[in-house]
């Protein structure tokens, strides 16, 4: 049994730079639905279909659950009744579902008994656990005059819901104008990763050297640049296994390596806090840090997939300033203003440690709250089932992106 694709209506113009077939080549590759057919009299019995419409983009999470689900039929508001855009069917029905989502006619395949009709809601959840948001999943037809705000809105479709401050306020409209020059270039991905790669060596080296102006502004753009690089891949569906990997691991590992670099470039270290020496700030840095790290690790291997950091509102108030990167530069560049880096790393100890120790609260808290009650939910699935949105925290952690 192989499942095949087959995109009906193509849209009349691209999104972020890809027409509608290479865009749903590209996300059904994920899937590992890797064959497009024509000619459905050459498929074999046990063999299925899925049909796209290619005049409508559909929510990549629709996509992948439609690959994974077959003998349904999918159908979205229209202006005055419900048009079906996808269907994933056996070989047998394939021609009439063609018919079906191209609009032509053959009805009777949605009425067969052995089809479900699914609506986006019910096809995939809201709670979207990879970016750590609530956002129903969408369909919306592809026009001329919605091209800009369907663009707009895969592009907030890409970023997280709960991040730092400085990712989730400073750099979106920033970094939708960069990611739009990417598309217009023809560059990708993995190479603005290589580029924040080289601007984290060339910060380390600035701040070795005690320059930390100039390492600031190496590792500002390249903080901005590991935000582009994320979004220009989840709207171009052009992720890959090397930079997924090389994107996760220096996110991993360069911060410690920069506090510890800033810390070799001090030419004096006096915070006036008694017992404080530089070594013991980079060893309170260097174990709070891997000891956060780990904590967070602990509650999604044990205790949730989501994340320690959604599963309460207050955890994801949190993670607006928890010592990563960030928030720590923030801390630094404060410092450097006022003309006492040695403040800034001596800042950065004292958060990081607080940090962790409010993590370890937290996991204690919830391994307590898994023997008592069961497995953990996360607060944001609640607000994806239709509980209250007009909380602060619904508002910051689950919007909803406008179409325009």
């Amino acid at each position: 049994m192989s499942v095949y694709a087959h995109i009906v209506n193509e849209a009349p113009l691209p999104l972020w730079g890809l027409t509608s077939h290479e865009r749903y080549r590209r996300l059904l590759e994920q899937t590992g639905v890797t064959a497009f057919v024509d000619d459905f009299a050459s498929l074999d019995p046990g063999d299925t279909v899925l049909v796209l419409r290619g005049d409508y983009l559909l929510d990549p999470r629709l996509v992948g659950s439609l690959a994974k689900s077959p003998n349904v039929v999918l159908e979205a508001p229209a202006s005055t009744s419900r048009l079906v855009v996808a269907a994933h069917v056996p070989a047998g029905l394939a021609s009439q579902a063609r018919a079906l989502v191209s609009g032509d006619g053959a009805a009777q395949v949605r009425s067969s008994p052995a089809l479900r009709v699914e609506t986006p809601g019910t096809l995939a959840s809201a709670f979207h656990e990879f970016l750590l948001k609530s956002e129903p999943p969408f369909v919306e037809p592809i026009r001329p005059d919605t091209q800009r705000a369907l663009e707009c809105r895969l592009f907030a479709g890409a970023y997280k819901g709960v991040t730092d401050l400085v990712t989730k306020w400073l750099w979106p409209v920033p970094a939708r104008w960069a990611t739009r020059l990417c598309v217009t270039l023809g560059l990708s991905p993995n190479q603005i990763t290589a580029v924040s790669v080289i601007l984290v060596i060339v910060a380390g080296a600035l701040f070795a050297e005690g320059q930390y102006g100039w390492g600031l502004l190496a590792a500002w753009i390249m903080t901005f640049l590991d935000t582009v690089d994320g979004k220009l891949a989840r709207v171009t569906v052009a992720s890959s296994r090397l930079g997924n990997a090389l994107d996760k691991n220096l996110d991993l590992i360069h911060p410690p390596l920069w506090y510890l670099l800033w810390g070799l470039g001090l030419t004096v270290f006096e915070p006036e806090i008694p017992g404080l020496s530089l070594e013991r700030t980079l060893w309170a840095i260097m174990i709070g840090y891997v000891a956060g790290r780990l904590v967070e690790g602990a509650f999604l291997l044990w205790l949730g997939r989501f994340g320690i950091f959604c599963w309460r509102p207050i955890d994801s108030y949190f993670r607006l300033v928890t010592a990563r990167r960030n928030p720590n530069l923030i801390v630094l560049t404060v410092s450097v203003v006022l003309g006492r880096p040695d403040l800034g790393l001596a800042g950065v100890a004292v958060w990081t440690v607080l940090s962790t120790l409010m993590l370890l609260g937290r996991l204690g808290l919830a391994v307590r709250a898994r023997s008592a009650c069961g497995p953990l939910r996360p607060w944001l699935a609640d607000v994806a089932t239709g509980a209250d949105r007009s909380s602060l925290a619904a508002r910051l952690f689950a919007e909803r992106p406008p179409l325009r």
